[in-house]
């Protein structure tokens, strides 16, 4: 007799494993023809090199930040929805069309003094709007802060400017030689102190950064047809290339990842992207310090291969066990996410209407105790609980996280009874009338695991 043939059976991914990606377009600072050129490479990416468990996520940056896709485990879901986003306006050519318009008012310029005015007025304005795009982009990494596993961020733009402006003042001086101040002016335009914050807090919640720069090899201004009545020298251009893709190295290099930069097919560096998600070590130690809440550096190196590169962080915030349950719980809220080992069950109980309009809504957290560590002391076995709920409306209106300690006693004579069932920890919440997102975070204090569960629900008639 031959030996039957089995079918493999899909081996689970453990969460610690399991890739989250956000694909974020910023089609604020992206020219359209660029952003749809570079969409081929990034639907074959998804289509062919990412694999089942993996959950991906579409955004958009559009002055404010929209999710065109919600996370699923279906990659071929978010490249078909990148056909939707080739049809959407982006702001790109507008920038464009400013940069030159006062990059020639400065040429026909007659004086130091009314080429600085306007180079500080256009900076501004650039600088208004770098702080929104800043902004939605660290805005996203803390809502990412709580999901379990790998997170990764493929940023998508034609560069964002570390020195808002900065070309244009290059322009200046080189216009009027003896216009020193021109470069110190812009300095005033810096941002490279708040992308070290993005760095620090895509670090410290274990997110990495992917860009792509979606203009490519970019041509000279002296030669583009868009640009032919304005005197654009190639020095200006080598600031403005340099000072749009120095953002984009920075964040990739210091969390771990990848820039993609200067070429017009990008599908190489998309698949050194797909290498690195699947493709790593996982290295841990245990640091003197636990919780403290403060950053701490990290060098990887390798011993005995000078012919190895190691692509690491370069750093981690030791987050405290309050934060590090306020982030799930946030990232449940945002993105309908569960990481559930304990089986946490949560129910709503009859609401009760109050005279401000408001409802109070009993809430049941349901806890399977066979999931729980009980320590013996003396009669009894006792565990320690604590419990986190935060809950957001239609409107994206949040509550703050509130926590509670849940001690638990079990009597010795009735363990193995108790095993098999439930604990439940029952508290009120005031919520508004219409639908509600509950997400409850239970973190077992003597075990040290933690659950995260969600719950819609609609408050109210209607």
């Amino acid at each position: 007799l031959e030996p039957r043939s089995v079918a493999a059976l899909p081996v689970e991914i453990p969460e610690e494993q399991r890739l989250h990606l956000v694909v974020y377009i910023d089609n604020w600072n992206i020219m359209p023809f660029n952003r749809n050129r570079v969409f081929t490479g990034i639907r074959e990416m998804l289509r062919s090199r990412l694999t089942r468990g993996d959950r991906v996520m579409l955004m958009t940056f559009d002055r404010e930040p929209h999710v065109r896709r919600p996370f699923t485990s279906d990659p071929v879901t978010i490249a078909s929805a990148l056909f939707e986003i080739e049809r959407l306006s982006a702001n790109g050519t507008q920038q464009a069309s400013e940069r030159r318009e006062v990059l020639r008012e400065i040429d026909e310029s007659r004086d130091e003094t009314s080429a600085v005015m306007r180079a500080r007025s256009y900076a501004s304005s650039v600088y208004n709007d770098l702080s929104f795009s800043i902004d939605s982009i660290k805005d996203t990494v803390s809502s990412l802060a709580g999901l379990p596993g790998r997170k990764a961020i493929l940023y998508v733009s034609d560069g964002l400017p570390m020195v808002a402006g900065e070309d244009v003042f290059s322009a200046i001086q080189e216009k009027f030689p003896n216009a020193t101040g021109a470069m110190l002016e812009a300095r005033s335009f810096d941002v490279s102190r708040r992308i070290r914050e993005l760095v620090a807090s895509a670090n410290a919640n274990r997110i990495t950064f992917y860009t792509l720069d979606a203009a490519g090899l970019r041509i000279p201004s002296s030669i583009s047809a868009e640009n032919q009545t304005a005197s654009i020298s190639g020095i200006t251009d080598s600031v403005h290339w340099s000072n749009l893709q120095s953002t984009l190295a920075v964040l990739a290099d210091e969390t771990g990842g990848v820039a993609i930069l200067n070429t017009n097919d990008p599908s190489k560096g998309l698949e050194r992207v797909a290498d690195d998600l699947r493709n790593f070590y996982s290295l841990g130690y245990t640091p003197a310090h636990s919780g403290d809440g403060r950053y701490h550096e990290v060098e990887v190196r390798v011993k005995g291969r000078k012919d190895l590169v190691v692509r690491s962080r370069e750093g981690y915030r030791d987050k405290t066990v309050e934060s590090r349950m306020s982030d799930g719980v946030m990232s449940a809220l945002f993105y309908d996410v569960e990481s559930n080992p304990m089986g946490v069950v949560v129910q709503r109980g009859e609401e009760t209407r109050r005279d401000d309009g408001h409802y109070l809504v009993p809430i049941l957290v349901r806890i399977p105790l066979g999931k729980v560590v009980l320590v013996p002391q003396g009669e009894l076995h006792r565990s320690r609980l604590r419990v986190f709920v935060a809950a957001m409306d239609e409107r994206g209106n949040l509550s703050e996280v509130q926590q509670s300690e849940v001690p638990i006693e079990v009597p010795g004579s009735e363990l193995a009874e108790a095993l098999g069932k439930e604990f439940v920890y029952t508290l009120s919440l005031v919520m508004r009338r219409g639908p509600q997102r509950l997400a409850v975070g239970v973190r077992d204090e003597l075990g040290q695991t933690a659950s995260f569960a969600v719950r819609t629900m609609s408050i109210g008639p209607g």
